[in-house]
């Protein structure tokens, strides 16, 4: 039995993929902070550690799937929160570098977390092999990924997963859902920005398909192949709803509510495109937004 290790499993996607990883013969050992609460919410058969000191030197870890880091929208940006946003990624990620550097034998596979705020805002459709604009969100992603690919020392093969908003039961969907379900809902600031999703079990398909395709390396975008504008998200996910969605969340206001964590995550928006996984074979099954929303919603 092939063996993986987790962080941030007890997240959103990260138990999804949990239980899809047991399903598929995997072990699966998960880190978590709060051991109890993380058996609560993953399948028996996961092993769970609060700290890598505990894993056995005789346990052998073919894949890590490093998705540990700060929820980024839980709240406003502060310095402190930004420090912990670095330190709960690309400084973990550094402690897992050295961690198995001075075991006997390194990981085949790392599969770590990143963000396609990698890309800083744009409306120019964008591929892995896409240039940058600076920003908090590119320095942070640039940080953690550059800490992940220090496992290419030790001759793992290391996947950058560029994750898009992962649409279903939690995260970014499930708190849009309850305005919009009272018809209090609609777009955000001018409503052009792109919106690049991706619906959570093609998400961790692909995370599934990064393990076993190993021609896979380097940054990956997780993104369906159809990215919308804001406006046209929200007139499908009103019509899904069936709802009316006319109150707008004036730029203004949502600088004003939410501060440089708003115009980041909310007025600035990417249109990415999917390229590698594509080219690697790997098939979506949501990639139309109705569908993708219909089979999460109804």
């Amino acid at each position: 039995m092939r063996t993986i290790l987790v962080t941030g499993g007890s997240g959103f996607i990260g138990r999804h993929f949990c239980a899809q990883a047991v399903c598929s013969g995997f072990g699966v050992i998960v880190i978590s902070r709060d051991v109890p609460a993380a058996k609560q919410i993953l399948p028996n058969a996961v092993q769970v550690l609060s700290d890598l000191d505990e894993l056995p030197a005789s346990t052998n870890i073919d894949v890590i799937v490093n998705l540990a880091g700060e929820p980024l929208a839980k709240k406003r940006w502060s310095e402190k929160r930004k420090q912990l946003f670095y330190t709960s990624r690309g400084d973990f990620t550094e402690r897992l570098f050295n961690f198995f550097a001075l075991r006997d034998s390194a990981p085949e596979t790392l599969i770590s977390g990143s963000a396609i705020g990698y890309y800083g805002p744009g409306s120019e459709p964008m591929t892995e092999s896409s240039d940058y604009l600076d920003g908090f969100s590119h320095q942070l992603c640039a940080h953690w990924e550059a800490s992940a690919r220090r496992f290419e020392k030790l001759g793992t093969r290391v996947c950058l997963i560029r994750t898009g908003i992962v649409l279903g039961d939690h995260g970014a969907l499930a708190e849009m859902l309850p305005p919009f379900k009272l018809g209090l809902g609609g777009v955000i600031g001018s409503g052009q920005q792109y919106m690049s999703w991706i619906h959570v079990q093609d998400m961790v398909a692909l995370l599934m398909h990064c393990i076993e395709t190993q021609k896979l390396s380097g940054p990956i975008n997780a993104t369906a192949p159809n990215p919308l504008r804001n406006y046209q998200f929200v007139k499908i996910l009103a019509r899904v709803l069936r709802r009316p969605a006319v109150l707008p969340m004036p730029k203004w206001l949502t600088k004003l509510l939410f501060g440089e964590m708003g115009e980041e995550l909310l007025l600035q928006g990417q249109q990415v495109l999917p390229e590698k996984a594509t080219q690697s074979g790997f098939v979506f099954m949501f990639p139309d937004l109705k569908l993708a929303l219909e089979d999460i919603i109804l």
